[in-house]
């Protein structure tokens, strides 16, 4: 397999998911601070990434250029399913 995945704390199980590792991709653990992450929402303009942490009723923004991680809004109603709409939009469920 290509890439590394220490830290990462999964097992590849099926070998088809191999294919998303290529070249010198690797799977990065970027923040630990988290009970239950999902639904990551990547803002490329900004270069940041919202993603919600359930369990703390919370959700979480990176920050590439910074390298970090801050509240984006609490309390948020246990947010989970969040996408960017066409306009620029964060649209969460």
């Amino acid at each position: 397999m290509f890439g590394d995945v220490e830290g990462a704390g999964f097992t590849v199980l099926d070998e088809r998911f191999n294919k998303c590792f290529v070249g010198h991709v690797a799977v990065e653990r970027l923040w630990t601070g988290g009970r239950w992450l999902e639904g990551p929402a990547w803002f490329a303009a900004g270069r940041y990434l919202i993603f919600s942490d359930i369990p703390n009723n919370r959700m979480m923004r990176f920050d590439e250029a910074g390298g970090t991680v801050c509240e984006f809004r609490k309390p948020s109603n246990n947010s989970n399913g969040n996408t960017v709409d066409g306009h620029g939009r964060l649209v969460s469920c």
